[in-house]
């Protein structure tokens, strides 16, 4: 036996046993460890964990008003340089069209190349995706990474905002992997990018600092009755 297999064999007996003398019951199954679910209204909760986290959730009827709603956020924010990722809501939004009326530049990010998309991406005051699932217990977007929606594009702009609609929305993060990621029966992929609230961090003199390693500021869209 090697010594890889030794220690990972140790390994797999001290989880069985646990870490306490005398404690050698088997863990029981994956979903009873630590599930919390979201209640009877996913929707509701996921709005009031993504708040407490820093975000802002807009609740929209149809697509028509979501494509409002984008457009009055851009507005208001005087945002010029506007990043657009591709998805099947955002692509019946057309929300490129909607946007040049009060944006200078809209681009939708599969236009780049590897060599042409640094600056822009640097550049840009807003960038906009559309969502995988949301996570209720936690309020959290998740982002699956292709390529016409790259991980800098909720990264890299100091303002993100992400759509969704309100079927895409999971009680619990082991629903993500159980009726979400893996239900498709599609290979994951090499990145999944989870996100509650805006960018934060304390490690200067433990002061919360929001904005510094991501957008300061992060909106979902969320659309449907």
């Amino acid at each position: 036996m090697t010594t890889r297999k030794s220690f990972l064999g140790q390994v797999r007996q001290a989880v069985q046993a646990g870490n306490r003398t005398g404690q050698a019951s088997a863990l029981p199954e994956r979903g009873q460890i630590g599930y919390q679910g979201a209640g009877s209204d996913a929707v509701s909760y996921f709005c009031e964990q993504f708040r407490a986290a820093g975000g802002q959730v807009h609740l929209e009827g149809d697509a028509t008003a979501a494509a409002a709603r984008v457009r009055d956020l851009v507005q208001t924010r005087a945002l010029r340089r506007i990043l657009l990722g591709r998805g099947p809501l955002l692509d019946r939004l057309d929300l490129a069209e909607v946007l040049r009326s009060v944006a200078a530049d809209v681009v939708s990010v599969d236009q780049f190349t590897e060599e042409t998309c640094r600056e822009p991406f640097f550049a840009a005051d807003l960038g906009i995706s559309e969502a995988d699932y949301l996570i209720a217990e936690s309020g959290t977007i998740v982002l699956r990474v292709r390529q016409q929606e790259p991980r800098s594009l909720s990264l890299l702009p100091p303002v993100h905002i992400a759509l969704a609609r309100r079927d895409q929305v999971l009680p619990d993060l082991f629903d993500l992997f159980e009726r979400g990621l893996q239900s498709s029966g599609e290979t994951l992929p090499s990145c999944v990018t989870l996100i509650t609230g805006p960018s934060k961090t304390g490690d200067i003199e433990l002061r919360l600092v929001t904005g510094v390693h991501g957008p300061g500021e992060v909106h979902v869209i969320l659309v449907g009755n």
